[in-house]
């Protein structure tokens, strides 16, 4: 249903094509010029694969070419050439990895991107419970952030079973959580108890 290659994907449009963020740089690791990368992809071993070359910004810091990839728990590494030194990789803190695409109008018309769903309403059956905060891409399984009134989030798995539908045109997201996820049945809880309980 969710296109592994789009979701979590933020994009830039140029004249000619459009450009997909699809990670962000975060604080060296360790001496040999690694750096942490905050993941905006739900495809990682697609898009970081060595050779891969990314357009930066800023424009200063790039382009970069991925030297190497490895996973330390749930953070992506990745080594870039020319970076070889911390220093080095320190002048790389907050850049923003883009990869140019002409093929984001091909056939699938289905997957989603983190900013069209942030803002949406999240509902279970009529009720409004939240609203969309956040679109989480880890290797394992994709999450929507659901921030409840109270400021409380509540992590949802992005899958078919629990997120059935995807509305952007009427504003909402459907969810149909297992229970103790949300105690909400439809009428029988209010926003305020789904919050207690959440």
């Amino acid at each position: 249903m969710l296109s592994p290659q789009d979701r979590g994907e933020s994009t830039t449009e140029t004249e000619e094509q459009m450009q997909l963020q699809v990670a962000r740089i975060g604080k060296p690791h360790g001496i040999r010029g690694e750096v942490t990368v905050q993941v905006l992809t739900d495809a990682p071993g697609d898009r970081f694969v060595p050779g891969t070359e990314f357009v930066v910004e800023p424009a200063s810091a790039g382009p970069l070419i991925v030297e190497g990839a490895r996973w330390n728990k749930d953070i992506l590494l990745l080594a870039f050439e020319g970076i070889e030194t911390r220093n080095q990789a320190e002048t790389l803190r907050g850049a923003k990895l883009f990869i140019e695409t002409e093929e984001l109008d091909g056939d699938d018309d289905e997957g989603w991107y983190e900013h069209e769903l942030v803002g949406l309403e999240a509902r279970v059956g009529s009720q409004v419970v939240g609203k969309i905060a956040a679109l989480h891409t880890l290797p394992v399984q994709d999450l929507l952030v659901v921030e409840m009134p109270d400021g409380k989030e509540i992590l949802v798995p992005f899958v078919e079973q629990i997120v059935p539908e995807v509305n952007v045109a009427e504003g909402f997201v459907l969810l149909t959580p297992p229970e103790g996820l949300f105690e909400v049945n439809d009428g029988e809880a209010g926003p305020g108890e789904a919050e207690e309980n959440a």
